[in-house]
């Protein structure tokens, strides 16, 4: 276990970044169990790092260790546990858990034998914690960890602090609220780098290619993080990276599944399967109409990227400005809100908001009519009435 405890030491010892997400004040730490889960890329690792070093006091009362590292060929969780406990332990972070077989029933026997343990566990979006051998959504409290909204990403680089604007408060003051953000930095100018290379928090690296990065990153989750779905036969990883750039070239757009199968060599069925594996490792996201129930037999109404970043990883030689509009707009409504798609305007939020992307010329004929309706426009900096910067959204979270 030295080892394990001079890992965790450097580890801790090797974050430096000054601010934390938003999500770290929102977790119960005082609670047994905490699950965090999140895309590969989005700073799960660095969360719990920073959250450790507040911990630490000096002693031994932290630990920090991957679920994948070598120690645990041959070594168990619970026995760590059990040995760091009875060393004077009290809080056991454990990284990507679901590369550890079994990992659900040994962190639900630690729960359920060693109370005193506080436990946090992250791992991947793809984790189905109902489908596991041990069922931990009782005795667990899970947050997904999202990529960097604009907001953050501004602060991250140094550009300003700002605080949360909820979409309420968006729609009713947007006026004020861009005019007091619009004085103090060429928010536009931010915006656009931020749609290229602000939603992975991999900017704060610069001696990294960012979007050589990402790209590394998609074909880890498809040839690495996907085996770990129940019944995901790894082989077909090429034809899912293939699916994934066939839905690049296109998104948003509402799928011909037949064609969408002979572009890939897939069954059309396994072609909806893997719609499901895709969203799951946060790729894709798929909207449907409301009230409407899709199983994964039956086809979305619409597929998106599941961020504008993604486009320029993945069909950089086919950038639409439309396309990585409604795709910004929905991922960072998504983190808070429920979002559907609307039968005149793009989306209708938390059947409440009727809601259509645009740029600085659209007009507002498409919402006319209807209560609650607002465009949110592209290339402007302030709005009027129901005109609406679209970069507002980026303040949700």
């Amino acid at each position: 276990m030295e080892k394990l405890i001079e890992k965790s030491n450097k580890s801790i010892q090797s974050v430096h970044y000054p601010y934390q997400r938003n999500v770290i004040g929102k977790i119960s730490w005082n609670w047994r169990m905490n699950g965090i889960i999140g895309a590969r890329g989005t700073g799960k690792t660095t969360l719990l790092l920073q959250k450790l070093q507040q911990f630490k006091k000096g002693g031994h009362e932290v630990l920090y260790v991957r679920l994948d590292d070598l120690y645990f060929a041959d070594h168990r969780v619970y026995d760590l546990a059990d040995a760091f406990r009875k060393n004077g332990g009290e809080y056991l972070f454990m990284d990507e858990v679901h590369k550890y077989a079994g990992w659900a029933r040994e962190l639900k026997n630690i729960y359920d034998s060693i109370p005193e343990l506080k436990l946090v566990f992250s791992g991947s979006s793809i984790i189905e914690l109902t489908k596991q051998d041990a069922d931990l959504s009782r005795r667990a409290l899970i947050y997904e960890l999202t990529g960097l909204s604009f907001r953050e990403y501004l602060l991250m680089d140094d550009i300003i602090s700002l605080p949360v604007y909820p979409l309420n408060e968006i729609i009713s003051d947007h006026e004020e609220t861009a005019t007091v953000i619009v004085k103090q930095i060429p928010v536009l100018k931010h915006f656009s780098t931020y749609l290229k290379n602000g939603f992975y928090p991999y900017f704060l690296e610069p001696e990294r290619d960012y979007l050589t990065t990402l790209e590394q990153i998609i074909q880890t989750v498809m040839e690495t993080d996907l085996r770990f779905i129940e019944n995901f036969d790894i082989a077909q990883s090429r034809k899912m990276l293939t699916l994934l750039k066939v839905i690049a070239s296109s998104a948003p757009f509402k799928p011909n599944i037949s064609k969408i199968s002979q572009k890939t060599g897939l069954h059309r069925q396994t072609v909806l399967q893997y719609f499901q594996y895709l969203e799951k490792a946060r790729m894709i996201k798929l909207v449907n109409q409301p009230e409407r129930f899709i199983s994964r037999l039956q086809k979305p109404d619409k597929i998106f990227l599941d961020n504008p970043n993604l486009f320029y990883a993945l069909n950089p030689e086919m950038l639409n400005t439309g396309n990585l509009r409604e795709t910004f707009a929905l991922n960072q409504l998504c983190a808070n809100h429920e979002v559907f798609l609307h039968e005149k305007a793009d989306f209708l939020v938390d059947n409440k908001f009727i809601i259509e992307i645009g740029g600085k010329n659209k007009d507002t004929r498409q919402v006319r009519g209807f209560d609650n309706s607002f465009v949110f426009m592209d290339d402007i900096e302030i709005g009027h009435h129901n005109r609406i910067p679209l970069w507002l959204l980026g303040f949700l979270y």
